[in-house]
């Protein structure tokens, strides 16, 4: 009779535990170990409960659009859990655009590319025209790294070398633009020239703020530009013709989710053509399934997209391109 009493304690210690994890094994308990696992990856740490709760939320929503979009049949792209994922896209574009259309005038000179041949494809990458991609960080000073990496590719192909140049430069010290809130890449070039040259990335480096313009070193000119050009407005064709010649600082509307989370494959997912964030073409393609596409280089670190860049669906039919990307686009000259 004891063995049986002790038997049925037993069992009775095992149902119980079992019972527990059951209850404790929930949807949400499941997601919270993501979002803690999330955390730890990439440092997260929140200032108490009620903002860890909330962000959680976010992450929560976040996560299940990600796993919905991918498990739509036939989607031509991927998303991915990124280090974004837990700000809504209207946070994330706060400080991660950074677009301020200050001037829309086109220099009066003749396209210069109009009447070239050009490539089925091209990837200033392969090239050697393209540096690395570069962190904007929580500033919006995507205008500079649009316009740098630009003048970075023009400076290599016309003289030679390629050099890292530096957007804090454009920051602090081009007051046609607005530092961490918003500037415009014609004004940079306009300042690029202004001042005969631009710094290193290495001598000027990049703080993710706007600081004091360091006159000094705005006499250390390792690289310039003559001049610089306006693609023919709302014509892809045109865009083309000019990325086979150099990579080109363009316009984007980078708004939704789709575009915040981003990972592979060419990008066709909703935007609209409201500018708000500048990035560089530095090629075009197609693939097997022969989708055509724009290579853009974008700001927001390796950590996003494929290693910092998207492509992007090339000759959608509507004149302005996907997300406005032949709206406003244009190119340093050397």
């Amino acid at each position: 009779m004891a063995s049986l009493f002790h038997f049925l304690a037993i069992f009775l210690l095992i149902c119980a535990s079992f019972a527990s994890q059951v209850v404790s094994d929930t949807p949400d308990d499941a997601m919270k170990a993501k979002h803690e696992q999330w955390m730890a990856e990439y440092k997260r740490v929140y200032v108490n409960a009620e903002e860890k709760e909330r962000r959680f939320e976010v992450f929560k929503r976040n996560l299940k659009y990600i796993e919905t979009s991918n498990n739509k049949p036939r989607q031509s792209y991927t998303l991915t859990v990124n280090q974004f994922a837990d700000l809504t896209n209207e946070e994330f574009m706060a400080t991660h655009g950074g677009l301020k259309i200050t001037n829309t005038t086109t220099p009066s000179t003749p396209f210069m590319h109009e009447n070239l041949t050009w490539p089925r494809w091209v990837d200033w990458r392969q090239r050697g025209a393209v540096t690395d991609v570069k962190n904007q960080g929580n500033c919006g000073s995507c205008w500079a790294f649009s316009a740098v990496a630009a003048i970075e590719g023009i400076f290599k192909i016309k003289r030679g070398r390629l050099i890292s140049l530096s957007e804090q430069e454009l920051v602090d010290c081009d007051f046609l633009d607005y530092g961490c809130n918003g500037g415009w890449p014609d004004n940079a070039f306009n300042f690029v020239m202004q001042n005969r040259g631009i710094d290193t990335e290495s001598d000027y480096t990049y703080q993710g703020y706007q600081g004091t313009c360091n006159i000094r070193k705005l006499f250390n000119r390792v690289a310039y530009i003559r001049g610089y050009q306006g693609v023919p407005q709302n014509n892809e064709r045109a865009l083309m013709i000019a990325v086979a010649r150099q990579p080109v600082s363009v316009a984007i509307d980078a708004s939704g989710y789709d575009f915040q989370f981003y990972r592979s494959g060419v990008f066709k997912g909703y935007c609209g053509t409201s500018l708000n964030h500048a990035v560089t073409v530095v090629g075009y393609g197609i693939n097997k399934r022969r989708t055509k596409y724009w290579i853009v280089k974008n700001s927001w670190g390796t950590g996003w997209g494929n290693n910092g860049y998207i492509l992007m669906k090339k000759d959608i039919g509507a004149p302005e391109g996907l997300c406005g990307i032949a709206m406003a686009a244009s190119f340093p000259t050397l």
